[in-house]
């Protein structure tokens, strides 16, 4: 294996152990609860193969599903934005996802910050439409997205930044 598979290893079991360990335990005003988890299937490399981050996707999210006990819903929502993904990075990247060039730590700030807000919120909205699955309860899904999403976005953002390898 290489370095690339090794450091995806390193970032799903510690995006699993953040989301569990810190993540789970914060609840402000019942509407606002972070997933930085989906950082594992925002910055996988774009160039492997679609069928692995579909299923790496299905199993971050069936972790989460596990120590949550929320019946698959992390699965499902994880799995839609990973089969979503390539049209959103076509959409926020154009050519530079046509030519295979993408580097998440050298692309625009601009580009960088639609294709994750686009995916969490995708995320967030299917994640709790699953979890309330009640039609007369609209305003609350979209209440819990907007409001998680914010909270995501930024530390997803933050960790981008701080964790980038520029030179």
């Amino acid at each position: 294996m290489n370095n690339t598979a090794y450091s995806n290893i390193a970032r799903f079991i510690v995006l699993v152990l953040v989301q569990v360990l810190i993540c789970n335990h914060i609840n402000f005003l019942g509407y606002i609860n972070p997933y930085p988890y989906i950082l594992f299937i925002l910055l996988f490399p774009v160039k492997n193969n679609r069928l692995l981050i579909i299923f790496l996707s299905f199993l971050i999210g069936l972790a989460i599903d596990l120590f949550q006990d929320s019946g698959g819903i992390h699965a499902a929502a994880s799995v839609f934005i990973a089969y979503a993904r390539p049209l959103i990075l076509k959409f926020s990247f154009g050519m530079m996802y046509e030519h295979q060039t993408i580097k998440f730590d050298n692309v625009e700030f601009g580009s960088k910050f639609t294709y994750i807000s686009i995916l969490t919120l995708l995320h967030h909205f299917v994640l709790f439409s699953l979890e309330i699955f009640n039609a007369s309860k609209v305003i609350l899904v979209l209440q819990k997205t907007l409001f998680s999403s914010i909270f995501t976005i930024l530390l997803c953002i933050l960790a981008t930044i701080i964790f980038s390898r520029k030179k």
